[in-house]
């Protein structure tokens, strides 16, 4: 039975999940001065956060739908991500093959101009034309495609997007749980009071808030139903995306973008050194958003694309791991599910108890989207409008220049006895905190037990220290990837490690 705290916890924003926006409106608020609580009910990023297809990207195919606004917006902030965390955010060249089927050579070109500038590109490359029988993007394709375009995005750590912004949120005050979940949540004439629930010891406390962001994706009608909240549902639907991966497709840097024939885009991205990642699906969802899964029928879906486009065919008994996450879109009343608005609205009931609710949005976009929701919160919490995350750089992201070829370099020499696969690993998860994950360690030796696939003790124990990672799940699928290459021994034992700490 679950203990009570008698003595209630006060806070001026209580933030209700630990998804990407819910990190990234803690850290805002956090960084402005506000007394912050966050409580998710699981680990961070464990859902919609974890799912994603990892780009920071302005979304090409928007443009088609004419929601330039949204397109200019995702741009911009895919700079700022790309200067405020190089380690976990990093450019990718796509091509785009062409085909009949496809607009006219010349409006896609058109349109690739306009992505180019839509959104003012400093860091990357422009876009521009290619021949696929001289470039190295061709040789995994059917000889029947001859010509492409190539341009620029950027690929995402997203679960450690997640991690960063709670890091960062907690450094500058934020009071981070985890595992927690909000069991009541009560309005009063000076704010709310919560009803918190440890899940892992059943202990109760109860916090009191001025306001309340409830950033709980897919349970986001149902955190305002919690509230007391009417027709809490008619703003979100929710549209299922899956992904799977396979044993790697072709041996270059450059991911594709394909176009089916039922004009929905499939992405097929170098994934982990040695996989590829193929999706996504867009399916209407109708039930726990905790238990998801993909279908058969989406595996089909996503080889069936594939195969259009690649030499060497795809099936479903190449896939080595699939994941699925639901995503809870603004209801624009869109025909299909892959055209309802990836655009993020931000509902305040206002009152003696604000309660903020966020419906929609993009990993690209959260840091733009958790900016305006702590601006719409300032005048109930009477707090500083001026945001301060643009030109701030998120943990092991203050690398000089953003340069992450040279802080490379400057790491190989500090720590030149560490094998090169393993020094990307760290620099590519952990940039400048690289150096206290290896303090102490002068030899692969001294990174303490391996469990396989290169995670070493060394680094389960940082997760542990800094990061809330709790068990192998945490460790294998969200902080890292390690999870397609640990043994199944090396499971056993990580969890075995992880119990004995």
């Amino acid at each position: 039975m679950a203990s009570e705290s008698p003595a209630p916890r006060k806070a001026d924003l209580l933030v209700i999940g630990g998804g990407i926006n819910g990190a990234g409106i803690a850290r805002d608020a956090a960084g402005r001065g506000l007394e912050v609580l966050l409580c998710e009910r699981d680990d961070l990023g464990a859902h919609t956060s974890s799912a994603s297809t990892k780009l920071i990207h302005g979304g090409l195919r928007y443009l088609e739908q004419y929601d330039f606004r949204l397109v200019r917006h995702s741009l911009r902030e895919r700079e700022v991500l790309l200067r405020n965390a190089p380690h976990i955010v990093w450019p990718l060249r796509f091509a785009l093959p062409h085909h009949a089927g496809l607009r006219p050579w010349w409006m896609i070109r058109l349109g690739l101009f306009l992505y180019d500038r839509l959104g003012g590109r400093d860091l990357l490359p422009p876009s521009a034309s290619i021949d696929l029988r001289r470039h190295e993007s061709g040789r995994a394709l059917q000889s029947r495609y001859r010509r492409a375009f190539e341009y620029s995005d950027c690929w995402v750590q997203d679960s450690r997007l997640v991690v960063l912004n709670a890091r960062d949120a907690q450094a500058r005050g934020a009071d981070i749980r985890t595992r927690t979940e909000c069991v009541s949540l009560s309005p009063g004439n000076s704010g709310w009071e919560a009803v918190l629930e440890d899940r892992l010891s059943g202990e109760r406390f109860t916090v009191t808030a001025q306001s309340v962001a409830n950033a709980t994706g897919p349970w986001v009608g149902r955190t305002r139903s919690l509230a007391g909240g009417a027709d809490a549902d008619r703003s979100v639907r929710l549209v299922k995306g899956s992904h799977i991966v396979v044993r790697r497709l072709f041996d270059h840097a450059y991911p594709y973008i394909f176009q089916g024939g039922d004009g929905r885009v499939l992405f097929a991205i170098p994934f982990e050194e040695d996989y590829t990642l193929l999706g996504t699906t867009d399916v209407e969802f109708d039930g726990e958003p905790g238990r998801v899964g993909i279908t058969p029928g989406e595996i089909d879906y996503i080889c069936a694309t594939a195969n259009l486009y690649f030499e060497s065919p795809v099936t479903p008994d190449d896939v080595v791991w699939s994941y699925s996450g639901v995503r809870p879109l603004f209801d624009d009343r869109a025909e299909k599910a892959s055209e309802v608005t990836r655009d993020y609205v931000l509902e305040l009931d206002r009152g003696p108890a604000p309660m903020l609710s966020v419906y929609g949005g993009k990993i690209t976009t959260y840091r733009r989207l958790a900016e305006q929701a702590v601006d719409l919160l300032s005048g109930p919490l009477g707090v500083d409008r001026l945001g301060w995350t643009r030109d701030a750089p998120l943990p092991g992201g203050d690398i000089p220049d953003a340069d992450i070829a040279s802080f490379t370099a400057e790491c190989a020499s500090r720590h030149s006895w560490l094998p090169e696969p393993l020094l990307r690993h760290f620099v590519r998860h952990y940039g400048t905190d690289t150096d206290e994950l290896l303090a102490g360690c002068g030899s692969v030796g001294d990174l303490g037990e391996h469990f396989g696939a290169g995670l070493y003790a060394a680094e389960v124990d940082h997760l542990v220290r800094c990061e809330w990672a709790l068990t192998a799940e945490d460790i294998l699928w969200r902080r890292t990837r390690k999870g397609l290459g640990v043994p199944a021994d090396g499971v056993e034992r990580l969890g075995a490690y992880l119990g004995a700490s």
